[in-house]
Formats: structure tokens, sequence, C-alpha cells
């Protein structure tokens, strides 16, 4: 008897506690859905209907409301014949936003469709709507979305600036209520906002102050206000400067990166021109070598490392020198070394090698260029002065060009082959009287430069795409560094690569890619009319 009275009493406990639980989670349900009769309006309201629903569901807290309306945006909400509205989310299920459950799409429920007029209006309310959330940079995106303008914002605005302690979220909040005092009555309210505006050096407003100072037919201005329009003329100005700082920068930047690429393309012809005197015309097929081995690179850790493919890249810089070092000491021991002293000869033969070199790329890879994919640390880029976007491939090849340079320089200047190098330079027969085995050096000095030229492809090869004919828009180029900089040169390599590279992007903006270039290799002629030796003369005698 005891026992049944104890059993008895556990169910009803049980029950009991079932119950209480109901009660407590059936305001946390309804409060993650939507009220029936405002979706409702969504499907069978007219446009006036449907943006002041929009508005309501802006306000509305949780997560429903902000699904609905990107929904309702992206072509993903239905309506069924009864006026009940289901989302449809991207993996293909439905949902119930009155209830906030899942469930089953109706056969014949249709998608709803907005006009022009009803978006804007959703994008406000997706913009008040994300004002709300708790992730800040959410936040952050609504309240620059807020920054278009809308005078229904106002009181989201205010309320969102009422919460926001500080940082980025509460400075683009005082942006966009400074686009809306723009059509303030009280002038020195239109003058604050400008200010406003003008501070945030953002050319996006540029069109909204040259407004203020627009004239009609008759002569009047937009704006009726002298001092608003001084102020936002001024505001104008302040933005300007900032753009013309952004693009010299950019310039500048852009143009380091390109000197950046010559100084690849150009430091191992600076070793094997300087060194041997030889016009290697082969050189850009070297260059060509170096960025197909980069793209068999990334076939390989795609296929076999595929969690390690950010870093085929690195990998890539061994094969891609020792590949085409071995092409370049092949074709010294059986072509070149044959031609010495015969400069026409050399040049042709080059020539024909890099045909064959090229016909070679286009029968094994084809003749469509292929893709070679930046890996995720070199993808994006780095935002400065607001809106100048320094891109990461850029800046790792800037990086890396500086620690070839480095290399090259402790190579030359601290082993025992860059010393037999560098006295073959100054005097090719007194460096063989004294017991210099000048051929093996031609030849280690010859793999040296190719063997640098396929670095410089595997830098090329994270800029674009990798064809058979990638080395001849650089062949060119590198010889003008080389001539420029001074025969044998590293400095001189260094600073011809740089300041060529500079100076074709500053010029660019101004008279076009093609004039660039003409100038500036009609500049370098007359430069080596005047100055034969090049930037930088050569050094010690020398009976050649």
């Amino acid at each position: 008897m005891v026992l049944r009275n104890v059993y008895l009493f556990g169910v009803q406990a049980l029950l009991a506690l079932c119950l209480l639980t109901a009660v407590i989670m059936a305001p946390t349900a309804h409060a993650q859905g939507i009220d029936p009769a405002l979706l409702a309006v969504l499907a069978q309201g007219d446009t006036s209907a449907r943006l002041d629903a929009f508005t309501l569901l802006g306000r509305e807290p949780g997560v429903m409301a902000p699904a609905v309306l990107e929904a309702m945006r992206e072509g993903r909400l239905y309506s069924a014949p009864d006026g009940h509205v289901y989302i449809l989310t991207r993996d293909g299920k439905a949902l119930d936003p009155a209830a906030g459950l899942a469930a089953v799409l109706p056969a014949d429920a249709s998608r709803l469709t907005i006009n022009n007029r009803l978006r804007r209006a959703l994008d406000g309310a997706l913009a008040m709507s994300g004002l709300q959330s708790d992730d800040p940079a959410v936040r952050l995106a609504a309240a620059q979305r807020m920054q278009q303008g809308g005078a229904e914002n106002r009181a989201a605005i205010e309320a969102a600036l009422a919460k926001e302690e500080g940082g980025d979220i509460r400075d683009a909040l005082h942006i966009a209520l400074a686009v809306l005092q723009l059509n303030s009555v009280n002038a020195a309210d239109r003058i604050a906002a400008v200010k406003a505006l003008g501070d945030t050096d953002s050319a996006g407003f540029r069109p909204r102050l040259e407004k203020l100072l627009a004239q009609d037919s008759s002569g009047q201005y937009q704006e009726p206000d002298v001092a608003v329009r001084a102020a936002a003329d001024v505001a104008i100005k302040k933005i300007d400067r900032h753009l013309t700082t952004i693009e010299w920068v950019g310039n500048v930047f852009y143009g380091l990166s390109l000197g950046s690429v010559l100084l690849l393309a150009s430091l191992g012809l600076a070793i094997t021109f300087g060194l041997m005197g030889v016009i290697n015309m082969a050189h850009g097929e070297l260059l060509m070598i170096g960025a197909y081995v980069t793209y068999l690179m990334q076939l390989f850790f795609r296929a076999y490392l595929p969690n390690s493919m950010g870093w085929y890249v690195v990998a890539a810089l061994p094969a891609a020198f020792l590949a085409a070092a071995v092409v370049g000491m092949a074709l010294e021991r059986t072509v070149i070394r044959w031609l010495y002293g015969r400069p026409l000869e050399t040049l042709l033969a080059t020539w024909g090698i890099s045909l064959m070199l090229i016909q070679g790329a286009r029968s094994i890879f084809g003749a469509q260029n292929v893709e070679v994919a930046n890996p995720a640390w070199m993808s994006g880029g780095l935002t400065v002065l607001g809106d100048l976007v320094l891109s990461y491939n850029r800046i790792v090849i800037v990086v890396f060009s500086i620690l070839v340079v480095a290399f090259v320089w402790l190579l030359l200047n601290h082993t025992r082959l860059g010393l037999f190098m560098r006295a073959i330079t100054q005097n090719r027969r007194m460096a063989d009287c004294v017991g210099v085995p000048t051929g093996r050096i031609d030849m280690l000095a010859f793999g040296l430069g190719s063997g640098i030229a396929g670095l410089g492809g595997v830098a090329l090869s994270q800029l674009g795409n990798v064809g058979p004919d990638l080395g001849r828009a650089y062949l060119v180029d590198s010889f003008m560094v080389v001539v420029l900089g001074g025969v044998g040169q590293l400095a001189g390599t260094v600073t011809a690569a740089v300041g060529l590279g500079a100076v074709n992007k500053l010029m660019e903006p101004y008279t076009g890619a093609v004039i660039a270039k003409i100038t500036i290799f009609a500049l370098i002629v007359l430069f080596i009319q005047a100055r034969p030796q090049g930037l930088f003369a050569p050094r010690g005698r020398s009976v050649e």
C-alpha cells in the first residue's frame, strides 16, 4: 500500500513538472515566432501595408524577423492560399516563421515578389534589424547600410546611438545621422552634417555634397544658405585631397610591386649577361618554366596533400629553382659555350631555343593559359587610408624579392663561387691565368641566373594566369633594367628595376600604359647615349 502511494505521488509530481516546463517554455517559443497577422500582410497586403510591415519587422527582436526579411529579399518567402507564410531555407528546407519551427512547404504555395520600391524599404528594414544584433560585425554592417539615407530610419539610429558606447559602430551611426541632417531645416545642423561627411574622407558622400552646390536652370542653388555651401566646398576639397593621396600611395605601391617583379625577372639576366656577356633571348622562357612548375606543384598538392594546399607555393620555390637551373646549365653546356665571343650567333641560337621551349610548353600544357590560384594566406588585402587595399600577394612578392636580392648579395660577396664570379666579371683572362675554372664557373653562374628566373616565374604565377607566352612580356623590360642599372651591377639592377616600375605606374594614369612604356624606353635610350656604363659603372680593370 505504501509503495502504491509512493508510485502515485511520483507520477503526479512528474506530470506537474511537465506542465510547469510547458508553461515556462511557451512564452519562449512564442517569442521566437512572428505574429501571423503581420506575416499575412506580407502575403496579401498592398504596397503601403507591406512598407509598414517591413518597418515593424525591422524593429522586431529575435532572429526570426531578419530571416523573414532576408528570405523575402532573396525570393525565398512563400505564401499558401490560406495566407500562411513559409521560409524556404538555402538548403531547401521549409520553416514556419509564425511558430519558429520546421514545416512542410505546401505544393500550392507561391513565391512572394517585390518591386524596386519595396526592395529599397526592405534593405532599410534589414539594416534596422541588424542594429539589434548581438554580433558587433552585424551591427557595424547595419550602421554602414543606414548611411544610404532614409528619414524613416532616424528613430532607429538614435535608439542605437543610445546603446552603443563607442568605437566604429558609433562612428558609423553618427555618419548615418549626419546624412539625415543634410535635410534639416536648421542651417547649423546642415553645416555640422557637411563637416561630418567631409571628415569621413569617403568618396561615397561626394555626390551628396556636390548636390548642395548644384544650380537649377534659373541659377538658384539647391542649398540656399551661403555658409552651408561654403562648408560643402571645403568638405569636397578635403575628400579630393584624400583621394589624391590614396591614388599616389596606390601608384607607389603598385609601382614597387611591378619593380619587384621586374627585379626577379632581370636579376638572373644581370648575372648571366653581366658575367659572360651572353644575350640570352630564352631568359623569358626560364620564367615560364618556373611558373609551370608552380602549376604542377599546385596539382600535386591538390591531389595528394589537400590539407596542406596553402604551402604549395613554398614547396614550388626550390622545385622551380632547380628545374630552371638545370635547363639553364644544359643550355650553357650544349649551345652557349660554343658561341662565346659571337653575340649575333648567340642571340639567334637562344631565340630559336626560346621558340622550342614555347612550343614544348604548348604541346605539354596546351595553348590556353592555366590557372594558378593564390593560397589562402596570400588572398585578400590590407586596407589602408580607409579605401586603399594593398593585396597580400603583391606584398608577399615585394618581401620575396628583397629576400632573393639578399640571397644573391650574400652569395656573390661571401662565398667562393661569388668570389670567382666577381673575378671573372672584372677580368676573365686574368682570373683564368690564376687558376679560376672559368668554364665550370660559367656553367654554375648560368644555372644560378636561370634558377633565379625560375623563382621569378613562381612570383609571376601569383599575379595572373600561366601560359606559354608568359616570359615574352618581361624579356625586353629585363634587358632595359640590366642595361640601365649597369652590366653586372647588383645595386644598379635593384635601383633600375624599382625605379622603372615606379615611374611606369606613376605615368600610366596620365599617359596610358602604351605611351608610358614608349616614353620610358625613349628616356632610357637618351640616358644610355649620355652614360653608356649605366647608373653604376663596373669597377676594376678589364682587358676585354
